[in-house]
């Protein structure tokens, strides 16, 4: 692909604004080193250094499209909790607008604590509640949507499971995306792929797509069988599919197979890796791209993230160099 057009697009980022709809949580990050295992259990013993907070889940893919270089607005729930308010705090470091987030006293704050030891992940915890929220709590963030419908280019569901995505809020999502003419893209979980019907792209890794079509993916016909009955489940436009070490592949209806090889030269961490994903090619789509287009630039801001411990971000600068020196 010409390398100086998709640099344009990048430059075009900040023309965009995305409205992303999904779990916010933080990715609680405790540092340290082992160096021995506990007289107690066959543990290892790990001596704290730091302890870090981010914004994780869909959080985290406001974040990055926040580092690209674009705008974005968001909708979520957050606890009546310290860190309910502390996730708030930190969009509004962000200079991110927060009357979308809803405070629900019935449920907690979604927290993933990752302990790190020499750069690699020793355990992890999760504080949560995975009930659907309340329909009055949908009808909350559909309103806002609708307010906000007129101004954005672009809406991102981002998925954990977590309770906020349900097949009636995304079925109003869609709605609102039909009315004003603009992309809906879905970062999926398989228990919820039906809700997913009438998004424009889903963008599942491999083990989610074959769960999803009920297919082993262990070949390039099978993984094409894959592709054709994902986009017939969702009657959408196209399925990206993220495949760690062998990169991505876009089934768009009614043109062949594009596959797309990694550019990650090392993986350390793949924490995030699929919010960068559709964070970039939903910028780009919304910044003029093709989805061709729109996925190499994705691919490449994942190859950057990979290769960092933990939850990680890319700079427009970085992706566009990225990109010019492949």
């Amino acid at each position: 692909m010409d390398k100086k057009a998709l640099i344009k697009y990048i430059d075009k980022f900040r023309d965009t604004n995305i409205l992303v709809v999904g779990d916010l949580m933080l990715d609680h990050f405790i540092w340290g080193r082992v160096t021995r295992i506990s007289p107690e259990a066959p543990v290892p013993v790990v001596d704290i250094s730091n302890e870090s907070l981010m914004l994780g889940g869909a959080a985290n893919v406001l974040n990055n499209i926040i580092s690209l270089g674009g705008r974005a607005h968001i909708c979520g729930v957050v606890g009546h909790d310290e860190m309910g308010r502390r996730l708030v705090h930190e969009l509004r470091v962000l200079s991110v607008e927060t009357s979308g987030v809803v405070v629900d006293e019935s449920r907690p704050t979604t927290i993933k604590t990752r302990v790190i030891a020499h750069n690699q992940q020793v355990v992890r915890f999760d504080r949560e509640s995975k009930g659907e929220i309340a329909s009055d709590t949908e009808n909350l963030i559909l309103d806002y949507v609708k307010k906000e419908a007129g101004s954005i280019s672009g809406i991102i569901v981002s998925d954990y499971a977590k309770g906020v995505i349900t097949k009636r809020l995304v079925k109003g999502l869609v709605k609102v995306a039909d009315e004003y003419h603009i992309p809906i893209m879905a970062d999926p979980k398989v228990s919820h792929f039906d809700y997913y019907k009438g998004v424009t792209v889903v963008t599942p890794n491999n083990l989610e797509a074959s769960q999803a079509s009920g297919i082993d993916i262990v070949d390039g016909p099978s993984l094409a069988a894959a592709g054709k009955k994902l986009i017939e489940r969702i009657k959408g436009r196209a399925v990206l599919i993220t495949r760690g070490e062998h990169g991505m592949s876009l089934f768009e209806k009614g043109r062949d197979a594009v596959h797309i090889p990694t550019v990650a030269k090392e993986v350390y961490d793949v924490t995030g890796a699929g919010d960068t994903v559709i964070a970039a090619f939903t910028l780009a789509l919304a910044a003029g791209a093709g989805l061709a287009e729109a996925a190499v630039i994705a691919n490449h801001a994942a190859g950057i993230v990979v290769a960092e411990v933990g939850t990680a971000t890319v700079k427009p600068e970085r992706l566009a160099a990225a990109i010019k020196t492949a």
